[in-house]
């Protein structure tokens, strides 16, 4: 089934960097959330700017092959930040630009497609893709106290911005981890059904462990399909050389041999 997806946000699993750690890299796993078929990998540089933070995510075939590249530059705002998203399948591409209080979505269906450009008035407390996790960083103590935090978040696939609302649903054990399950979901009706996201938090660090719902990376019928997406391992230093070379590493064009 196809739903919009509202959550691209949420597939950069942030952390927190350990002092002298220029680049810090964190691989995830992306399932089916019925029989846990393997979809694709994600593999996530962080890299700190001074106080701001830097993101880089390369989503590869299961063979290791990357088909799509998202860049997000440090941004003042970590809640709003700028991002380029390219699929090397069919070209797709998202973009969103800052312009002072406003911000610039771009969407291109395809390569051969045209660029479909809006230009959004900056709500106050809105959420930008993997900005997302800084606001769940940001209002952590309220959701351990049982508040619904209500946030504008920018669907970007519909180049509009949506009232969710996010909520703790109680505390469990994680594959031996303390951790904290989170529910995100529509905080209004749109005409069209987006699947409430579930999220799970490290309670240590507030490190991303599990993402299920809508993903961001389209399917063969160009359409986001479910996903259960989770980061078992501790971000691991890497060198800078590294990233550099994830930024322009080519896109292949299907995950077929």
């Amino acid at each position: 089934m196809r739903y919009p997806s509202l959550p691209c946000l949420l597939l950069l699993a942030a952390a927190a960097a350990p002092a002298g750690a220029a680049v810090l890299r964190v691989e995830g796993e992306a399932l089916a959330p019925k029989g846990g078929r393997a979809l694709y990998r994600e593999t996530h540089y962080l890299q700190d700017v001074g106080e701001q933070q830097a993101r880089l995510v390369l989503y590869r075939c299961n063979d290791g092959r990357a088909f799509a590249r998202k860049w997000m530059p440090a941004a003042a705002n970590a809640q709003a930040p700028d991002f380029e998203f390219v699929d090397g399948r069919d070209g797709r591409r998202e973009a969103v630009q800052s312009l002072g209080p406003q911000r610039r979505v771009r969407i291109r269906a395809s390569s051969g497609a045209a660029d479909a450009a809006r230009t959004l008035d900056m709500p106050t407390g809105g959420v930008i893709d993997a900005g997302f996790d800084a606001a769940v960083r940001a209002h952590w103590p309220a959701l351990l106290q049982g508040e619904t935090v209500a946030l504008p978040f920018l669907l970007t696939s519909r180049q509009r911005w949506v009232p969710v609302k996010l909520r703790r649903v109680g505390a469990l054990d994680w594959q031996g981890q303390p951790a904290e399950r989170l529910q995100m979901q529509l905080d209004a009706w749109f005409g069209f059904a987006v699947p409430a996201v579930t999220l799970v938090y490290a309670r240590a660090d507030r490190r991303l462990l599990q993402f299920e719902g809508t993903g961001n990376v389209r399917d063969a019928e160009g359409g986001w399909p479910l996903v259960r997406i989770r980061f078992p391992g501790a971000p691991q230093p890497v060198s800078e050389g590294e990233l550099s070379a994830a930024r322009s590493q080519p896109l292949v064009a299907s995950c077929s041999r």
